[in-house]
């Protein structure tokens, strides 16, 4: 998993019926683009993400690309 800064995070719910969380990447820390990375979400909470299989990148400019 590689990210850059201005990317989002989508991770999908483990539950049915529980939404999923999205949130901007403010910071990669890991080497190459890879995790950890912190995340504003979109409920304005901030943390440190090391994402699981439940999760993916989605680059800032595919909305540009729409």
């Amino acid at each position: 998993m590689k990210a850059s800064v201005g990317d989002r995070l989508h991770v999908h719910a483990k539950l049915v019926g529980q939404p999923d969380r999205v949130g901007e990447i403010i910071e990669v820390r890991g080497p190459d683009g890879g995790p950890p990375y912190v995340v504003r979400f979109e409920d304005g909470h901030e943390g440190l993400c090391f994402p699981g299989p439940d999760a993916v990148i989605e680059p800032a400019n595919a909305a540009s690309k729409r």
